[in-house]
């Protein structure tokens, strides 16, 4: 069986993107001429052709076959299209930035067309010839649009600032776009973070998350009733559609069976938000942790006494509850090799470094020495009672104290053992790290910690399961990796260093993760 013949038995049913081609009779037709497939072209991206044949909808490679038709493509002239749509605060500055960094890292000519304020395309020229390589349009709305766009084949990249939900899975997977929960369907752009801001002169410093979940569903309406001023609170957030106020919904209201209240006062970027919270010294306000202004921010508490800020770090490490990925979904569906060019560029250190001049947190892992985290030792001390002793403190430290945290860290789905979308991430992240050989001649620690619900016994059980679950997936991951230069360790430690209060779920959710550590 020749190439082309084994090539047209093991065709993948899967789509492409090409250019704006009619749907028109093709003949495609092997180098020597033993094997004909007819059919009509649905597209072609530069390397593989999609054509609707007897046999159903067949991908094949173009190097293998000639073509004949009114259908075939010019492919000396072919121009890749590539068409991104979603969330404005993604697409309005950062991606674009990505893009002109791709283009020069790439040697191309670059050409911005603006054909209003939410749409725009990029034209990418070679310098030599001027010809046209790929032409890259934007359609800047919000997640819920770009989902939309998605959908009707309108789109072959979203830009989001919240998971998909399982409806929008299920839908997405009716009309062919494959599983976009899986871990390649989805890419973590950079980080951000939902935070909660109040004027400057305001008083309060930090909120509990049932407390900022309560105010925004006017159950709690007075600022007296948060130890501030008897004053009425006015609320304010992004629009309903905006994949901010979305976010803040899955990760806060849903938690504690809320909604929001019919009072809030909704805007169409996080600019005016901020500017308008700034401006009432009775306002609080939901916006990205990417562009405050003026406001001030509060840290969320617990009961027990514990706070996180929401910083560089505690987004980097999800230690902050409220981290907020920005996603690109794409379809399962082949791309052009342009477009897969530029998903693959997103991962590199230039690329990051646009991230982190764009104001967004960027995913360059870092290392902190335990001496540096003396809040989570004292966080620790003061969590201390009879299920953890001071033996297990000083356990715990023995084995870190010369060692220094890395930023990667998993956690898990609320209520599921199944790694979130920024760990699934941090598996390939860390994976392509060990293959580069960044850690070579070191000790890898997986440190494992839960919550404080159950017993002790048990919970150093559970923490050293996941811990080494985790270790595997790293593993899996990285099949080049060379062993012989690196040392794997796992420990479990339970409760013994919790992040947040075990008084209620997103407490509880913080805690339970796996660290990585390296001697």
């Amino acid at each position: 069986m020749n190439k082309f013949r084994a090539a047209v038995l093991a065709a993948l049913f899967i789509l492409t993107t090409g250019g704006p081609l009619a749907a028109q009779d093709v003949t495609l037709t092997s180098r020597d001429g033993t094997v004909e497939v007819a059919g009509t072209l649905l597209g072609y991206d530069g390397e593989f052709y999609r054509v609707d044949t007897v046999f159903g909808e067949l991908t094949l490679d173009g190097s293998g076959v000639t073509c004949a038709g009114p259908g075939c493509p010019d492919l000396k002239g072919y121009v890749a299209e590539i068409r991104i749509s979603g969330a404005r605060t993604m697409g309005d500055i950062l991606m674009p930035a990505l893009v002109e960094s791709f283009a020069r890292h790439n040697g191309m000519k670059l050409r911005r067309t603006v054909q209003s304020d939410r749409k725009f395309s990029y034209i990418l020229s070679q310098p030599e010839t001027g010809r046209t390589v790929a032409r890259i349009s934007f359609h800047n709305t919000n997640t819920d649009e770009g989902f939309a766009d998605l959908l009707a084949d309108e789109s072959d990249m979203m830009m989001a600032l919240r998971e998909l939900r399982p409806d929008e899975i299920r839908r997405a997977r009716e009309v062919g776009l494959g599983d976009l929960s899986a871990a390649n369907r989805s890419r973590i752009i950079g980080l951000d973070g939902l935070v909660p801001v109040v004027a400057p002169g305001n008083t309060l410093s930090g909120i509990s998350l049932k407390a900022l979940a309560l105010v925004f569903a006017g159950e709690v309406k007075n600022w007296a009733d948060l130890g501030g001023p008897d004053a009425p609170i006015a609320l304010h957030l992004r629009t309903m559609n905006a994949g901010m106020a979305q976010s803040f919904e899955d990760k806060a209201m849903r938690i504690f069976g809320l909604g929001f209240a019919k009072n809030v006062i909704l805007h169409n970027s996080n600019a005016e938000l901020v500017d308008a919270v700034a401006k009432d010294p009775f306002a609080i306000g939901i916006s990205s942790y990417s562009e405050v202004g003026n406001t001030k921010v509060l840290s969320l508490t617990g009961a027990c006494g514990f706070s996180i800020r929401p910083t560089v770090l505690n987004l980097k490490t999800e230690d902050y509850p409220l981290t907020a990925p920005l996603l690109l979904y794409t379809p399962a569906r082949r791309l052009p090799k342009t477009a897969r060019d530029f998903i693959r560029y997103l991962r590199s250190p230039s690329a990051q470094q646009v991230v982190r001049r764009a104001g967004f947190v960027d995913q360059r892992p870092v290392e902190i020495s335990l001496k540096a985290q003396g809040a989570r030792l004292a966080n620790a001390i003061a969590a201390a009672g009879d299920e953890i002793t001071l033996e297990d403190l000083k356990r715990m430290v023995a084995v870190l104290q010369s060692a220094r945290r890395l930023s990667i860290t998993f956690r898990f789905q609320t209520g599921s053992t199944k790694l979130d979308v920024q760990s699934r991430t941090n598996i390939e992240q860390l994976a392509q790290l060990l293959e580069a050989g960044a850690y070579q001649d070191r000790t890898l620690i997986f440190a494992g910690f839960t919550d404080g619900d159950g017993g002790a016994d048990a919970n150093m059980r559970i923490a050293r399961k996941r811990a080494n679950a985790v270790r595997d997936a790293v593993l899996k991951a990285a099949p080049a990796l060379d062993a012989s230069r690196l040392t794997i360790q796992v420990e479990a430690f339970g409760e013994a260093m919790p992040m947040a209060c075990d008084d209620e779920d997103w407490g509880r959710r913080v805690n339970r993760r796996v660290e990585v550590w390296l001697k």
